[in-house]
Formats: structure tokens, C-alpha cells, sequence
């Protein structure tokens, strides 16, 4: 990469030869896995005593729409079974293989889409308006699935979802950001992750055991709740406010969010304006990336750990979890293991923000790797007995659900949410909500690939091949990580960059 400069946190992404500008402060802790910039700029609240609880409702009230994106992760695991059988399926015939293949890769498809509208509908109508606008699709999608009468409704729904879930994913980190006091926008954050993975146990709970119409019927109340409350009761974000020169709206959004009088927030209030104005004046473009070595190098990171999430797999085990343990012959019954891996996520996921700050992001990816490697492995062994040798397996039988557990919990650990919080440290305010939109969109455009093709290359190689490919790819991921990743716990923006210049004697430690 020679010729590229250094970046400096005192400059403007990629400018040379330019008076040094000061960038709006940067807190890379805050991402906890998102996919877009949060507000760093804000600040603590005011001093003195003031209760939070109105601000872990109002957090709480917008993960609704998180809740949501999880019930639709999970929708596929229940009712593809059933819409490939005929008791309890809406269309006239069961599905064939290419139609299920495209009902499980339409989300991503829609997901990779719709990040490029969120974020400038972020920014036209306000973060508020826009996560209202987002389940307005999931609301169709969920009414196309009650009166389907063929396949046709379940594709458009599923695409429809997947739209949803790229705005949701986008645009809520950002709100939550922007809402949020310092000393708590840390475990804020790590709600969305607790709420995704709430809303997939639901899914695997009610979905085997109601009729498809009804099912649905159920997943509507979620995103009309999250309307009523969100609209009524939750204020705008406060930085957006600034941004359009509402300053008595904002004023009345820190007021409620703070629980403070107005004399008491007029402090923080001046430093989100000062915030806005100078990130205003220090925006930056996609390719100002490729004009700074360690930006350039950082891009390459981002994309790359993204792309090895989803090798490891993530997509088909919770799209295709109960048909999973149906191909493996278990002797549990499959949805029961399919909510037992659906409890063990909902359990990994509260366990990372602890290990994360006791190890650090680097040593958990490691961990993470190895783990799913060793997992997928063992799976695929397992389906090399069964369906490439025809042994008996009937001894061991517990393979595949202590395989997919082993594998959603180191998941959980590291690679599930870790790719975005790294993502969140390696990038500057300016420029961080370009790159991380073209990460994700590049992410689940990849997940669409797999999801749609997996079944393909299952008939072509069998599970016990597909799974084997994941698990090379999980491997192929320590050795990435080993090499490559720096360790960004603890480390300041610029002593990051300084790394991926290679400036930094050590980008290990």
C-alpha cells in the first residue's frame, strides 16, 4: 500500500497537505455489533442524580423492532417443514427444493438492499420516522404469510422482511446511540443482540406447534406494539433535532430522556450541537477510504470478518435448524432441540459483554473460530456416518444437538457479534457510516449466496460435505485472525490506526 497515508485522527479521511481539523469525538465502544455509525459525539448527561428508567424504556421500547428481525430469523426453521409436507400447508402442493431455497435466501437478499435507504432516510425524515417506517413491511410480509395460496406471497414476504431487517439494523444502533448517556450506552447497546436472538426463541417456541395463519396471526401484535408506543411515547433523537436546527425539540427530547428539568440539560445540550456542527463540516465519502493506508486495511478487515461469519454457516443453522436435526435422525424430537439451541443463544448472548472486557475482542474471535470449527467438524463426521457410510449412529444420536449447541455458543462468544463491534474501532465517526453500510449490505448479499445455494451443493456433495466446507472456513477464519486482527480492546482510535499503518511495534498485544 505504498504511496497511502497514515491516518490521523486530526485530519479529514483521506485529505493530504490540508490545515488539521479536529474530528467530533469518536467512542468505538459503542457499536456492540451494529451495522452503522452511532452517535458518538453525545455526551454524558448533565451533572446530578437523575433516574434512567425512562431512557431504558425508551430503549427498550425501540428493540421491539429488533424482537421483530429475530421472529423472522426463526420463521423458517418451523414453517418450512411444514410447507414441504401436507398437513398444515396453505399452498395446494409442498414446495420443491429450488422454492425453499429461495424463501430462506429472499431475507438476506432484501437485507443487503435495505441499508442503502436507511441511512438517508436517517437523515431526511429523522431516526424515529424511519425505524416506524421499517415495520411497516414486516406488518405486510406477516399479512402475505396468513392469506398465502402460493409460493409467490412467501417470496414477496420474505424479501419484504428482509428490507425490514436492513433498515432495523441500520438505523435503531444509531438511535440508541444518540439517545444514550455515556456511562450506560454500552449495555444499551448490547440490548439489540438480547432482543434478536428473544425474538428467535419465539419463533421456535410457537412456530412447530400453530398452524401457519395463526402463527402469523401471533407475529402481527409484536411491530403494531412497537407503532403505538414508539409513536406516542418515545421522543426523537435528540442529535437528529440539533442536526435540523430544532433546538426547543431537542431540548424537550434530553429533557424527557434525562428525567431533568430543561436548566439541567442545557450543558449537554450545547456540547450535541457543537458535536453536530463539526461532524457536519467532517463528512466523508467511500472512496476517501482508499486514500489512507490504515482506512484501506481496516475496509479489508471489516469485509473480511463479515464474510467469514457468514462461512461459518450462521444463516443455514438458524434458518434450517429443525430440518437439521430431522435429516440427523435425532431422538429428541426436533423443535424441542431446536428451542434448546434457541435458549442456549438467548444464554451466550448475555455471557459476551463480560468476556469481552475480561479478554478481549481478539482472544474471543480466536476462541470463537476454533470452536465452530471444531463444532461443524463433528457434524459433518457425523453425516459422513449416517448418510456417505450408513452406519448405525443410533449410539450416538446426541452428536448433532451437542454439535449445533457447542456451535452457538462460541457463535455467540465471538463471531456473531464481534465483526461489527471490531468494525465500529477500526473506522472514524466521518467515514464509519459509509463503510459499515457497504459492509453490511456486502454481508448479507453473501448471505443470500449461501442460503440460497446451500441446498444445491448439499444434493451435489451431501450435508456431510456442506458442513464439512464450514467448518474449513472456520478454521480458515483463526488463521485469518491470528495473523491479521489486531487486538482493539483498550486501545485508542488512533493507536488502532497507528496498527494498521504499521506504525505500532506490536499489532498482537
Amino acid at each position: 500500500m505504498e504511496g497511502k497515508q497514515d491516518y490521523k485522527y486530526g485530519q479529514v479521511a483521506g485529505s493530504e497537505g490540508e490545515e488539521s481539523i479536529p474530528l467530533a469525538a469518536y467512542d468505538a465502544d459503542n457499536d456492540n455489533g451494529n451495522v452503522n455509525t452511532v452517535a458518538s459525539t453525545m455526551v454524558s448527561a448533565s451533572s446530578g442524580t437523575a433516574s434512567r428508567s425512562f431512557l431504558y424504556i425508551a430503549a427498550s421500547a425501540g428493540n421491539l423492532a429488533s424482537f421483530v428481525c429475530g421472529t423472522t430469523f426463526g420463521w423458517t426453521s418451523p414453517e418450512i417443514p411444514k410447507l414441504k409436507g401436507v398437513l398444515d400447508n396453505p399452498l395446494a402442493s409442498p414446495i420443491s427444493k429450488g422454492e425453499e431455497g429461495w424463501i430462506g435466501s429472499f431475507l438476506p437478499l432484501g437485507a443487503a438492499l435495505g441499508p442503502f435507504a436507511a441511512g438517508i432516510a436517517a437523515d431526511k425524515i429523522g431516526r424515529k420516522k424511519t425505524l416506524l417506517v421499517s415495520v411497516v413491511p414486516f406488518i405486510v410480509a406477516f399479512i402475505l404469510n396468513i392469506t398465502a395460496t402460493n409460493v409467490n406471497y412467501f417470496f414477496a414476504s420474505r424479501f419484504l422482511c428482509g428490507l425490514a431487517v436492513g433498515i432495523v439494523f441500520t438505523v435503531l444502533p444509531m438511535y440508541i446511540g444518540e439517545i444514550s448517556d455515556d456511562e450506560v450506552r454500552g449495555s444499551l447497546g448490547s440490548f439489540m443482540q438480547l432482543f434478536i436472538v428473544i425474538g428467535l426463541l419465539f419463533s421456535y417456541v410457537l412456530g412447530p406447534y400453530l398452524s401457519i395463519q395463526f402463527f402469523n396471526i401471533i407475529l402481527l401484535i409484536p411491530p403494531v406494539v412497537f407503532l403505538v408506543v414508539f409513536l406516542f411515547f418515545i421522543p426523537e433523537s435528540p442529535y437528529y433535532l440539533v442536526q435540523v436546527d430544532d433546538m426547543e425539540g431537542a431540548e424537550e427530547s434530553l429533557t424527557k430522556l434525562r428525567s431533568k428539568a430543561k436548566n439541567d440539560v442545557q450543558k449537554e445540550l450545547e456540547t450535541v450541537k457543537s458535536s453536530v456542527d463539526e461532524a457536519q463540516r467532517n463528512k466523508g465519502n467511500f472512496f476517501d477510504i482508499f486514500k489512507s493506508r490504515g482506512l484501506t486495511m481496516a475496509l479489508f478487515l471489516s469485509v473480511s470478518l463479515v464474510a467469514m461469519q457468514q462461512f461459518s454457516g450462521i444463516n443455514i443453522v438458524l434458518f434450517y435448524a429443525q430440518d437439521i436435526f430431522t435429516d440427523a435422525g435425532v431422538s429428541l424430537a426436533p423443535e424441542i432441540c431446536t428451542i434448546i439451541i434457541g435458549i442456549v443463544q438467548v444464554i451466550a448472548s448475555g455471557l459476551t459483554p463480560m468476556l469481552v472486557e475480561k479478554r478481549g475482542k481478539r482472544f474471543l474471535l480466536l476462541l470463537s473460530a476454533v470452536g465452530m470449527g471444531l463444532s461443524q467438524g463433528v457434524l459433518a463426521f457425523f453425516f459422513y456416518l449416517k448418510d456417505d457410510k450408513h452406519s448405525d449412529i443410533s449410539a450416538i444420536g446426541w452428536v448433532p444437538i451437542a454439535s449445533l449447541i457447542c456451535y452457538i455458543i462460541t457463535y455467540c462468544l465471538g463471531f456473531g457479534p464481534l465483526p461489527w463491534a471490531v468494525m465500529g474501532e477500526l473506522f472514524p465517526g466521518n467515514i464509519k457510516s459509509v463503510a459499515s453500510t457497504v459492509t453490511a449490505s456486502g454481508c448479507w448479499l453473501l448471505g443470500f449466496l449461501i442460503t440460497k445455494y446451500f441446498g444445491m451443493v448439499t444434493d451435489l456433495i451431501g450435508k456431510s460435505g456442506s458442513f464439512g466446507i464450514f467448518a474449513l472456513c472456520c478454521f480458515g477464519a483463526t488463521i485469518f485472525t491470528y495473523k491479521l486482527v489486531p487486538e482493539t480492546s483498550g486501545k485508542s482510535l488512533q493507536e488502532i490506526q497507528d496498527i494498521l499503518n504499521g506504525n505500532a511495534p506490536s499489532s498482537k498485544e
